[in-house]
């Protein structure tokens, strides 16, 4: 009879102290559980990220060169306005010039 007692209490002792481990465990198990799945869901955001800033780059680099292409351009339409310029003045130099040839063959007697 005293053996079939302590195998009762040595039963019981084992479910008690499985039911403890659970109790202590379940928590910790659940609390893993949602430790890795946050992971993942931040690794998934960095990839996503990391997408989102390659092309964010490669756009950049894009508006650069189109504002280094104006740039360029815009300086090519400043050299043309300077050479438009010099030209004006040199036909204006040219136009007084002639005038003045024209009236001083004019006052002149033949």
């Amino acid at each position: 009879k005293l053996k079939e007692v302590n195998e009762q209490n040595r039963k019981e002792a084992l479910a008690a102290t499985e039911t403890v481990a659970n109790l202590v465990t379940d928590p910790v198990t659940t609390n893993v559980s949602e430790v890795f799945a946050t992971q993942r869901k931040l690794e998934m955001e960095v990839k996503g990220l990391q997408t989102n800033t390659s092309h964010f780059a490669k756009q950049t680099r894009q508006w650069l060169e189109m504002i280094d292409d104006f740039n360029a351009n815009l300086k090519e339409v400043g050299d043309f306005q300077n050479w438009a310029k010099t030209v004006e003045w040199d036909m204006k130099n040219i136009a007084s010039a002639l005038d003045y040839v024209s009236r001083s063959d004019s006052h002149t007697p033949s």
